[in-house]
């Protein structure tokens, strides 16, 4: 009888072990939140890569749009969805470097504790722009030359205080010779800022190639330079901000990964091999060119944290230089 009671207990003891062997993740669907309505650049991401994740996962991956508050509540419904790798989230440069210095107070969670990056996916090239309604600008001499002739009438787009395009004309502004220029924000994002474009109410701003590329086919847009590490081959006569003397100004806007903190390593890793597999996918890369994003997994997940960590520095820095009123 006592043999019986003691084998009883060591089945017992054995019992979860057994269960997490057996429930090897992903063991059921992944939730992947995009901070954004759908159709705009992380949402795309998000799409292209759950798709090839479930494919290659025989798991249903999915997408969940949790749009507002400049990110936050994505980030704090991941963080509180548990932290088991089954709710991930696609995070950007504003909501997921920006937002965490500007909007601290904010945050209900304690963003660096809690949230971790499992791998950097893509980054974004984008142009600095002007209108071609009744705006006559063609260089970035020329828009630094009308501006410090007409203070205070040049009128830049953003997508609302605070994010990353903001931030970038303001740092061009300062590093051009404190040029007074006005923020006129859209937040209905890139096509709201695309039809102050086009109606002339503002003259310049910075956009992602992809959004960019049919106004300027179309004549309505004006390439003054390109933000990336280096030409494009279809805009080769586009210089790049670093040749044009704007080293560091304008934002290669990345899309990465991110989980809780407290997601156990082993399932960190697992996302990670998962995201990374599935960006070696042709399909993947073929659906990434067409929208001209760059393909740029981290090595690991300790290059992740440190590649994260070199992002806040960098905003840090930015933000702490030029002030901007935010809501």
């Amino acid at each position: 009888m006592k043999r019986l009671a003691w084998v009883a207990l060591v089945l017992l003891a054995l019992a979860p072990v057994a269960a997490r062997a057996q429930d090897k993740f992903p063991s059921k669907p992944i939730k992947i939140i995009v901070p954004y309505v759908p159709g705009g650049a992380t949402d795309i991401v998000a799409r292209i890569l759950a798709d090839q994740m479930g494919k290659n996962l025989g798991q249903s991956v999915i997408v969940e749009n949790k749009p507002g508050a400049f990110g936050i509540i994505a980030i704090e419904d991941m963080v509180k969805s548990g932290a088991d790798g089954y709710t991930v989230m696609v995070g950007n440069v504003s909501t997921n470097a920006i937002t965490p210095i500007i909007y601290a107070a904010k945050l209900k969670i304690d963003y660096a504790h809690d949230v971790v990056p499992i791998t950097d996916m893509v980054d974004i090239p984008a142009f600095l722009v002007a209108t071609t309604k009744d705006f006559d600008v063609k260089s970035v001499p020329e828009l630094v030359a009308y501006a410090k002739k007409n203070p205070g009438k040049v009128r830049y787009g953003t997508v609302g205080p605070g994010s990353y395009p903001h931030y970038d004309t303001a740092y061009f502004a300062k590093r051009a010779g404190d040029l007074d220029m006005i923020a006129i924000p859209n937040k209905a994002g890139a096509t709201g800022v695309i039809n102050d474009m086009l109606n002339g109410s503002t003259q310049v701003t910075f956009l992602n190639v992809a959004s960019a590329t049919p106004q300027v086919k179309a004549g309505t847009l004006r390439t003054l330079a390109l933000v990336n590490h280096r030409r494009l081959p279809d805009f080769p006569d586009i210089a790049t901000m670093q040749e044009l003397g704007f080293r560091g100004v304008g934002t290669i806007a990345w899309q990465g990964l991110f989980a809780p903190a407290a997601t156990p390593k082993d399932v960190q890793q697992a996302l990670f091999a998962a995201v990374t597999d599935a960006m070696k996918a042709p399909a993947v890369a073929e659906a990434f060119e067409k929208q001209t994003f760059n393909l740029v997994p981290n090595a690991s997940l300790d290059d992740a944290k440190s590649w994260l960590a070199g992002q806040m520095d960098n905003w840090r820095k930015i933000t702490s230089e030029v002030k901007i009123e935010i809501e």
